[in-house]
């Protein structure tokens, strides 16, 4: 009988590799228990005098899409359906996710709020933050003395 020593850190990481394994396999398996288990990818960026949030978002309705502004904070939700129900015996591979989605961003104090604005066009989102007035950077004129 060969004795081993017990680490305590090994088990712990054999029991998050078990539970991550569990996860992984339920997040992709795109069956309709992992229904409203996506979360459509952004970029974010400054662009001149605005900020931009693009959100890739294909095959979901422009209908379905809603965007709110509260407290300093842009909300994006919407729901991707499924076009047709595909038996999953007939299926080689199913992979693509669908169901309710929601994204908050925190706004930065620059933003004015009141004049954002969106466009969706061939499955990207895109929405315009621009900066208020005091915000952007203006060139002080230096009077003679």
């Amino acid at each position: 009988m060969t004795l081993v020593r017990w680490d305590p850190f090994r088990e712990l990481m054999n029991v998050q590799g078990r539970l991550n394994q569990i996860l992984a396999d339920t997040a992709n398996t795109g069956r309709d228990d992992a229904y409203g288990t996506w979360v459509p990818p952004v970029d974010i960026f400054e662009r001149g005098e605005e900020l931009v949030i693009r959100a890739e978002l294909p095959g979901v309705n422009r209908d379905e899409l809603e965007i709110q502004v509260e407290d300093g904070t842009l909300a994006l939700s919407g729901e991707r359906r499924r076009e047709e129900q595909v038996e999953e015996q007939n299926a080689y591979r199913l992979e693509r996710s669908y169901g309710k989605f929601s994204r908050s961003f925190r706004l930065p104090t620059t933003v004015d709020t009141s004049k954002i604005s969106a466009q969706y066009k061939d499955g990207v989102l895109e929405i315009v933050l621009p900066k208020l007035e005091e915000a952007k950077p203006r060139k002080v004129k230096i009077h003679a003395a």
